[in-house]
C-alpha cells in the first residue's frame, strides 16, 4: 500500500473517536472516511463551522451489491445529536459488483468547533436481502483545535 495515499495507516494506528478518519468492515463491505475542517466554508463568528468528508466504500465480497439508503447520526461538541436519513449518497445509489470502490465527498456543518459523526448504510444483495453496514466514528474537528 503507498504510505503517501490518503487512505493509508497501519492497523497499529486504528482510529478512534478522536481521529479524523474510521474504517469497518460489515459483511466484506469496507467502508473508510476521512473528515477535513473547511475553513473557506465556516463562519465561527456565526458558529458555524464546516467539515468536508470522503467516503470510499469497498465490496470486499463475492456478490454483487447496491446502497440503498444511509443513516448518519451527528454529534456537535454540546453532545447535541442529528440524525439524517435518506435514499442513497450524493443523489446515487451505486452498484459494487465485487472488488469494486465507490468513492464520494460531502460536507457536514456544525454549531461547535468538534463533533463525531457514524452511521449505516443499508445494503441489498442482488438477490434482494437487505443488511446494513456500520460506518465507523470519525472526528470532526477544526484545524486549530488540531494538536
Amino acid at each position: 500500500m503507498n504510505l503517501f495515499s490518503p487512505w493509508y495507516y497501519e492497523s497499529s494506528t486504528m482510529p478512534t473517536y478522536s481521529a479524523p478518519m474510521s474504517e469497518a468492515v460489515t459483511n466484506f463491505i469496507r467502508v473508510e472516511v476521512m473528515s477535513q475542517y473547511s475553513v473557506e466554508n465556516s463562519r465561527p463568528l456565526q458558529d458555524v463551522w464546516v467539515f468536508e468528508y470522503t467516503v470510499r466504500i469497498t465490496n470486499q465480497g463475492n456478490e454483487t451489491v447496491q446502497l440503498l439508503s444511509r443513516h448518519w447520526i451527528i454529534t456537535d461538541g454540546l453532545d447535541h445529536v442529528e440524525e439524517i436519513k435518506g435514499p442513497g449518497v450524493v443523489g446515487e445509489q451505486p452498484v459494487l459488483a465485487p472488488g469494486e470502490s465507490f468513492k464520494y465527498s460531502s460536507w457536514c456543518p456544525l454549531k461547535t468547533p468538534t463533533g463525531v459523526m457514524r452511521g449505516t448504510y443499508q445494503m441489498a444483495r442482488a438477490g434482494g436481502a437487505e443488511f446494513d453496514i456500520v460506518i465507523a466514528p470519525f472526528a470532526l474537528k477544526a484545524r486549530y483545535l488540531v494538536n
